[in-house]
């Protein structure tokens, strides 16, 4: 069960990534909003691919669920093709922003400066980022995890106390996001005290921080055992409403 002594608000959010179908989603959807009293106190959210915010909206407006992108532009507006901005997404009623993600970081070589950015962008439209670092496999067996961890959050955490309290972040091990591997629970709460202690070096302590490497129900409790995590970025089990209800079950 959760620790008593916890008392900022879980958050157990679905990452759909490029998954979905007008079909799909609606049965998706549907099983979610029916079983979403599981998650108690727990918030819940589904980050869905930019075509399906409509979809999204009109299922899950009035529900305890809320719903964002995947993404968000550095720019307001312009030639820009291809981009979706931050107020076009708030258009859509979308809560949520992921920034950073390891898969954008990986294949579309975004740099944290733009990470950063783009969680300025969001925030300037009311939109909260989530903000996505992680260490990759060689990374952590040459030691530099807390070193790529630090140099990740280097240019948000420049954003201020004011802001950092605004926004969510979101710890990926690289290697444990659709392997099968898994973080320890001793290990994700290992990073996930190095980034508090970083935020509180910034006064905002007690900014969210979620662990997002291959979240399952069957380890969710033990993972949200941990001091320092405060809920759960959740990829392909988020594409299972009785998966992603346990795992927000096990946070509740």
């Amino acid at each position: 069960m959760t620790p008593m002594s916890h008392t900022r608000t879980r958050l157990v959010m679905g990452n759909w990534k490029m998954h979905g179908s007008l079909e799909a989603n609606a049965a998706l959807l549907g099983g979610l909003t029916a079983g979403a009293a599981r998650a108690g106190e727990t918030q819940l959210a589904v980050c869905v691919p930019f075509p399906y915010l409509a979809q999204a909206r009109a299922a899950l407006a009035g529900t305890p669920i809320s719903w964002g992108a995947q993404d968000v532009s550095v720019h307001a507006q312009g030639a820009y093709t291809g981009e979706v901005a931050a107020a076009m997404l708030a258009d859509f009623g979308c809560a949520w922003a992921l920034c950073g993600h390891s898969e954008r970081r990986a294949l579309h070589g975004e740099s944290s400066a733009v990470v950063a950015a783009k969680a300025a962008a969001a925030l300037a439209a009311g939109l909260t980022p989530v903000v996505c670092v992680g260490e990759t496999l060689a990374d952590r067996d040459a030691g530099q995890v807390e070193c790529v961890i630090g140099d990740q959050l280097e240019p948000v955490l420049a954003l201020g106390a004011e802001t950092l309290a605004r926004l969510v972040i979101a710890y990926e091990p690289v290697w444990a996001i659709g392997t099968g591997r898994t973080a320890t629970p001793e290990q994700a709460q290992a990073v996930h005290a190095f980034i508090r202690a970083a935020l509180a070096q910034h006064g905002a302590g007690q900014t969210r921080i979620l662990y997002g490497g291959s979240v399952k129900a069957a380890n969710a409790e033990s993972l949200f055992a941990q001091p320092d995590i405060d809920g759960a970025l959740v990829g392909g089990a988020s594409l299972v409403a009785d998966e992603f209800l346990g795992i927000a079950a096990a946070a509740a």
